[in-house]
């Protein structure tokens, strides 16, 4: 690993503590706090921090079940949020994230650079095909997801050519797009000129073989599901061939993984924070989670039989994201787990994120473990159990990083593309 290597590290502002059936003691200082308010708060306690950027998700559904457990869980346009919070912020980067399947070009390419010139060149999009939504969006069913990332190549290439349309506010050399593809037909130009910082950085998090692909193609960073240190260092490994074999530098796409941290002053503690995140999913829950991960019923079988891989249903069967099903196939196959422990794996409670709980030296060296293995450029921090254990990861963890010289004191620069190394 170079020495002067750094890790990029990325807040999700998303309340993941309050996913338990009711909320901790200490949760009690953001009650009756507008989800506006909160979110403003844990973006500044981000940047006091020097984190790369804040990354708020978007989901095109109303989960009932989630609002039940999580207040806090708003869905607020992504762009519109994270405006506001450029005004109460300086120099933390801001990702937002926008469908390439129910959306318009021309109209994400405008917001987002609206808000490339809101926050001052802090702006980020990460791109997302979507897996749910559709009947929101008309009678037509989710397309398959070949389709849907043809037409996130098509929409992301359209949306660059947009941004490259009205080069600047002194620019005489405004361009007409004139696009007919496939999904689209845009003439252009957009009408917001490109920022002084250069176009907003591209995020994607498809980790299936098309996925990779498109990351490899144009992605500046790739949000990857790894709950194993193989999968991150076989990934991270395949993304940067990949991204040589398109014309890229081996180093363009870092891949950041999702980290489900419960923080605790003693082990006992962290778990009890991580059981009670999870209480509210019953077996009967986690069975139906499986069937829909992995097209995979093992209501009928007891706690301690084994889940092999005969027993996986065809690679080809329907499921709700590739990606995870991949994973959880691959876990499988390799350890024949019980059913118990198929059933507490993070594909099916959660979004196939890494988990790691413990104390603050137990997180740490997890996390260094897997940098210096190649399994990541670094991560997007998901605090979970407790205030306190987000507590605990800003003015803690944190720090060590920067006293071992893994992260940075000081930032640098003041746009996204500076904090993420971006020539």
């Amino acid at each position: 690993m170079s020495a002067d290597r750094k890790l990029h590290i990325g807040l999700s502002l998303t309340a993941t503590w309050l996913k338990g059936p009711r909320p901790h003691p200490d949760e009690a200082r953001s009650e009756g706090m507008g989800p506006v308010e909160f979110y403003v708060g844990l973006a500044q306690a981000a940047e006091r921090a020097k984190l790369d950027f804040v990354f708020r998700p978007d989901y095109l559904v109303m989960n009932q079940a989630m609002v039940a457990h999580s207040p806090t869980q708003v869905g607020l346009d992504p762009t519109m949020l994270l405006a506001t919070i450029a005004r109460e912020t300086e120099k933390i980067g801001l990702v937002t994230t926008a469908s390439t399947t129910f959306n318009p070009p021309y109209v994400v390419a405008r917001q987002i650079q609206s808000l490339h010139w809101i926050s001052k060149g802090r702006a980020g999009w990460n791109i997302v095909t979507s897996i749910e939504g559709a009947e929101n969006f008309g009678n037509e069913p989710m397309p398959a997801p070949e389709v849907r990332y043809r037409k996130a190549a098509e929409f992301t290439g359209l949306v660059r050519q947009l941004w490259a349309s009205y080069p600047g506010v002194s620019s005489a050399s405004v361009q007409a797009v004139d696009h007919a593809g496939e999904f689209f037909h845009v003439k252009g130009p957009l009408n917001v000129p490109g920022h002084e910082a250069g176009p907003p950085p591209l995020f994607q998090a498809g980790a299936s073989e098309i996925g990779r692909s498109f990351a490899a193609s144009v992605a500046d960073a790739t949000f990857a599901a790894m709950p194993e240190i193989g999968d991150g260092i076989e990934l991270r490994a395949d993304l940067r061939n990949r991204a040589e074999r398109q014309g890229r530098s081996a180093n363009a796409v870092r891949v950041l993984p999702g980290l489900y941290f419960f923080l605790a002053r003693t082990r006992e503690e962290a778990w009890k924070l991580h059981e009670r995140a999870h209480a509210h999913l019953t077996r009967e829950r986690r069975v139906e989670a499986l069937k829909t991960v992995l097209g995979l019923d093992v209501g009928a079988l007891t706690p301690g039989s084994r889940v092999t891989a005969d027993l996986l249903p065809a690679s080809d069967h329907p499921v709700r994201s590739r990606t995870h099903a991949e994973l959880l196939r691959r876990f499988i196959a390799a350890n024949s787990p019980t059913v118990e422990e198929v059933l507490a794996r993070p594909e099916v409670v959660g979004s196939a994120h890494w988990v790691s709980v413990g104390t603050v030296d137990d997180v740490l060296n997890d996390i260094v473990e897997r940098f210096e293995a190649g399994a990541l450029d670094g991560f997007i921090a998901l605090p979970g159990g407790s205030v306190s254990s987000m507590d605990l990861f800003f003015e803690e963890l944190v720090p060590e990083l920067v006293r071992r010289g893994l992260f940075r004191s000081e930032y640098e620069g003041s746009t996204l593309r500076e904090h993420l190394g971006i020539r």
